[in-house]
C-alpha cells in the first residue's frame, strides 16, 4: 500500500498542478476568451477585449489571480491560453488572461514616434501614438479590469513585433505597470532605433529590481541574404540587417547595466520566422518569467522518512518566497494537494505529519469547508471525538452541505456514547 501511495504522490506533484482539461462533451470545442470592451476617453473608441479564466476559476470564490496582458489578443490569445493551459500550476500560477484587441488602430497605437518614411520610402499610415496607448492602458484598462474582475496587482504584458516595441516601451518608460514582460521579436528598429536610444540612460539609472523581462529573435537575420548568421550579422550596415541588429544590440546593452538588477533572458530561435515565433516565445518566455514559482524540494514529500518539522519549513518557506514576489499572501500549495498529502499521511499512520498538512490547508485555505473536514478526519481516527465534531461544525457553518450536518450527528452521538 505505501508503495502506491508514493507513486502517487510523484503523479500528483508532476501532474496534478496542470490546469484540469474541460470536460469531455466540450473539449474539442473550447471557447477562447469571453468578449468585452471598453470606452476610452484617451482613444475616444469603444476596444474590445478577452477575457479568460483559469480553468478551474469558480465565480462564487473570493479568490483573485495574476493578470496577463496580451497585445493582439484576438490572435495571440489562444496560443497563451494553450501554453498556460500545459504549464499552469507547478511552472505559473494560474492567471486571468486579457486579450487587448488591436485589429484597428495596430501601427496607430503600437509605434513609438511619429515617422513619414520608412526605410527611404513615404509612409503615410498613422502611427506613433504609443504614449496615448499607454495611457489607455494605465489609466482606463487596468483600473477597468481590476474592478470587473478578479485580479491581483501582479501583471504581466506581451507583445509581438510592433507589439513587442509597444512592450520594451512600456518597460523603459513605464516599468511599474507590469512585473512580467515578454518581448517577441520586437520592432526596435522603429525610427533609426529610437528606443534603443532612449533606452541608454534608463537602462543605467533605472532600478529592475522585481521585474523580469524575456525577448526573443527569430532566424530571418537579413532581408534578403540567408548567408548572414548570428556570428557575421553584426557586420553588416545595411537596412537589411537592422531590425535584427537592434534587437541584439538592446540585448547587449541590458546585459552590460546587470547593475539595475533586471532579470533578463535573451532567445534566439533559427527556426522560427517572425510570423512563427510567438508560440515558442510564450512558452519559453512564461516559464522563464515564473521560474521562481516551480515547486522546490519536491523529493522531501515524496520521502517517508521526512519529518514533519522539515516538511512544515518548506511549506513555510516556499509560502514567505511567493509573498515576497507576488507583493501579497498567496497559498504556497493547492488546497487540494495538502489535503491529498494529509490523507495520505493519515492512511499511512504518520498522524502527526497528517495533522501538519491539514493545519496547513486550515491556515492558507481558511474559508474552506473542505479543510476544516479533512481535520476532523485526524481527530475521528484518533477517536477524538469532541475536536472532530467541532471542526465539521465550522465545515457545515462554511458550507451549509447535508452531508457536513449528517456527519455532525454522527459525532454527537459518538460523543454521548463516549
Amino acid at each position: 500500500m505505501n508503495r502506491t501511495y508514493i507513486l502517487l504522490l510523484i503523479v500528483l506533484f508532476f501532474q496534478m498542478f496542470a490546469i484540469s482539461q474541460t470536460n469531455q462533451e466540450n473539449q474539442f470545442l473550447q471557447k477562447i476568451g469571453i468578449l468585452d470592451s471598453i470606452y476610452s476617453k484617451s482613444l475616444n473608441e469603444h476596444r474590445k477585449i478577452y477575457v479568460q479564466f483559469p480553468a478551474n476559476y469558480n465565480p462564487t470564490s473570493s479568490q483573485k489571480y495574476p493578470v496577463l496582458y496580451v497585445l493582439d489578443g484576438e490572435v495571440l490569445l489562444p496560443a497563451v491560453y494553450g501554453v498556460h493551459s500545459f504549464y499552469s500550476g507547478g511552472f505559473m500560477p494560474e492567471m486571468i488572461i486579457v486579450g487587448i484587441s488591436n485589429n484597428n488602430n495596430r501601427m496607430r497605437d503600437l509605434t513609438i514616434s511619429n515617422v513619414t518614411e520608412m526605410y527611404g520610402m513615404p509612409f503615410e499610415q498613422e502611427n506613433g501614438k504609443a504614449a496615448n496607448f499607454s495611457e489607455f492602458i494605465e489609466t482606463e484598462l487596468i483600473p477597468f479590469v481590476e474592478n470587473k474582475y478578479p485580479v491581483t496587482s501582479f501583471r504581466t504584458l506581451i507583445g509581438h513585433s510592433y507589439g513587442g516595441l509597444f512592450t520594451m516601451y512600456t518597460l523603459i518608460n513605464h516599468p511599474y505597470l507590469f512585473s512580467n514582460y515578454l518581448a517577441i521579436d520586437p520592432s526596435l528598429d522603429w525610427d533609426h532605433q529610437k528606443l534603443l536610444n532612449q533606452a541608454k540612460e534608463k537602462l543605467k539609472n533605472q532600478n529592475y529590481k522585481g521585474k523580469s523581462l524575456l525577448m526573443s529573435l527569430a532566424k530571418q537575420l537579413h532581408m534578403q541574404n540567408p548567408e548572414v548568421t548570428l556570428e557575421n550579422v553584426m557586420k553588416d550596415t545595411s537596412d537589411f540587417t537592422l531590425f535584427a541588429r537592434s534587437n541584439i544590440n538592446f540585448s547587449n546593452m541590458v546585459k552590460q547595466n546587470k547593475n539595475n538588477e533586471l532579470t533578463f533572458k535573451w532567445r534566439f530561435y533559427p527556426d522560427d520566422v517572425h510570423g512563427t515565433i510567438a508560440f515558442p516565445s510564450i512558452m519559453h518566455g512564461l516559464i522563464f518569467d515564473f521560474e521562481w514559482y516551480q515547486m522546490e524540494h519536491t523529493d522531501k514529500f515524496n520521502s517517508l522518512d521526512t519529518s514533519k518539522e522539515e516538511l512544515s519549513a518548506v511549506i513555510n518557506i516556499r509560502a514567505k518566497k511567493l509573498k515576497n514576489y507576488f507583493g501579497y499572501p498567496v497559498p504556497p500549495y493547492p488546497q487540494d494537494l495538502l489535503l491529498v498529502l494529509g490523507h495520505m499521511s493519515l492512511d499511512m499512520g504518520q498522524l502527526e505529519k497528517s495533522k501538519m498538512f491539514f493545519e496547513c490547508a486550515i491556515k492558507f485555505y481558511p474559508k474552506s469547508a473542505s479543510v476544516y473536514d479533512s481535520m476532523a478526519d485526524y481527530f475521528e481516527r484518533n477517536s477524538d471525538y469532541k475536536n472532530a465534531l467541532h471542526f465539521v461544525t465550522k465545515a457545515f457553518e462554511i458550507s451549509g452541505e447535508e452531508n457536513h450536518n449528517q456527519r455532525i450527528k454522527y459525532l454527537k452521538e459518538k460523543n454521548s456514547k463516549g
